[in-house]
């Protein structure tokens, strides 16, 4: 079973930063999160992850909207860590493939090989006014020019042949160029010349995550993602998406080993049931409905006067498609529709962790949940998603992870350096090598 540790500010919880022990200003004190780094790396967690948006989240009204860019963070806590992976958000959609592949490339260097790209296409059309459209591209523009970004930069981190540095002393030659390769990309979304100006990556390319779930999500995971991260209420959901990707992934010629699915859980966890039934209801009475209301509204693209609290979402509402979170917008109808909920009701759903499956209990009932989703062909590992930082981690890993060790169903320590040796991946084969020895 793989673990990632899902870090989120002071916890997935909305109200997380409301309790007397959390660290209200933790989203930019570098040592709390070198503390939970730390924390998740002493118990053997595969790797660390940071979501992150080129915006705001909110008006800061309610909760802290903001975030330090997460591969500046991921930097330095590399420097602090010696084994966990670590694995940023960055968007395709406001970024150049020439200046990801670098930067990326630099810190699974100055990591060791521990570096993982969370990619997404950015959703939000506030997102989109920051960098000077008046709207996001849509959908299907995203995924296609996400599709082109991925082959150039992962022929970027090509360029450079392991055998390229000879670094010859006696001779003079640090370097064979004919090993050192331009592009000359030219598609429909970039023309880039190369070669890149870093060395291979140690891990040859840094791990490469996705988190959609839409139609398109999926196919894109399919052909590029080695680990993803999905949202799902039921078993069921979980199972289908499994089954599904693993599918498509066989279908463009990929092992389905080769791509590891990790839903996310958020688990509030008690000594008894009651203990966590009371933890979460603290926890529901800290929430602002207004600021749950306002992010219901930007997933569902409506305005929040459409939705009233004591009422369902409206028909009308649901059955709006949506150009940003389909996935996310899907799984709340999907939630809304089976359990026939009011408004209220869905911003107690999702309050601790936006969709995300919550598990209260105690830690043998949240350890046989996640025996029974791995067993049954829902999972590979778990998205961990603690709802308070660090307790909700600190709960997890003293009570709920020596039963995991127990049922032989999570490694003691470490097998490996780099973030591909704890997901048990290979090094990607170089296409410029491959190529040439193709042809000889």
């Amino acid at each position: 079973m793989h673990l990632n540790a899902f870090l989120m500010d002071v916890g997935h919880h909305e109200a997380a930063w409301r309790l007397p022990e959390s660290n209200a200003r933790g989203s930019f004190d570098l040592q709390h999160w070198i503390g939970l780094a730390q924390l998740a790396e002493g118990a053997g967690f595969d790797s660390l992850f940071l979501a992150d948006s080129p915006a705001m989240h909110g008006t800061g009204e309610f909760r802290p909207p903001g975030k330090l860019d997460p591969l500046t963070l991921l930097t330095a806590i590399s420097q602090a860590t010696r084994d966990i992976g670590l694995i940023a958000t960055v968007s395709t959609t406001y970024n150049s493939p020439y200046g990801l592949a670098r930067r990326l490339a630099s810190i699974d260097h100055v990591s060791g090989g521990r570096i993982g790209w969370n990619i997404v296409t950015s959703a939000g059309a506030d997102e989109a006014a920051n960098f000077g459209l008046d709207d996001r591209p849509d959908h299907a523009a995203r995924y296609a020019r996400a599709d082109e970004f991925l082959d150039v930069v992962k022929q970027l981190w090509d360029s450079w042949e392991t055998e390229a540095v000879v670094a010859d002393k006696t001779t003079g030659q640090y370097a064979d160029p004919t090993r050192i390769h331009r592009l000359d990309h030219a598609g429909t979304w970039f023309k880039v010349a190369g070669p890149l100006n870093v060395e291979r990556p140690p891990q040859g390319y840094p791990l490469l995550v996705q988190a959609g779930s839409s139609e398109h999500g999926r196919d894109f995971a399919a052909r590029h993602a080695e680990a993803i991260f999905t949202a799902h209420q039921t078993f069921e959901s979980a199972a289908e998406f499994y089954a599904d990707v693993k599918a498509r992934a066989t279908a463009m010629g990929r092992s389905p080993e080769s791509v590891v699915v990790l839903p996310g859980i958020v688990p509030i966890i008690g000594t008894t049931e009651e203990e966590a039934r009371a933890l979460e209801r603290h926890l529901d009475e800290l929430r602002v409905a207004e600021y749950g209301l306002d992010q219901l509204a930007a997933i569902l693209e409506v305005d929040a006067a459409e939705l009233v609290l004591d009422e369902p979402i409206p028909e009308h509402v649901l059955a709006r498609p949506v150009q940003g979170f389909q996935s996310r917008s899907a799984l709340i109808a999907d939630l809304a529709e089976r359990e026939q909920l009011t408004v209220r009701q869905i911003l107690g759903r999702l309050g601790g962790g936006r969709g995300h499956f919550t598990f209260v209990g105690t830690p043998d009932q949240v350890a046989d949940t996640m025996v029974s989703w791995f067993e049954g062909g829902a999972a590979d590992g778990f998205n961990i998603m603690a709802p308070v930082l660090p307790s909700g981690l600190e709960t997890f890993i003293a009570d709920v992870l020596p039963i995991l060790h127990g049922k032989g169903l999570f490694r003691p320590e470490y097998r490996g350096r780099t973030l591909r040796d704890h997901y048990g991946l290979p090094v990607p084969p170089n296409q410029f090598t491959t190529s040439a020895t193709e042809g000889s």
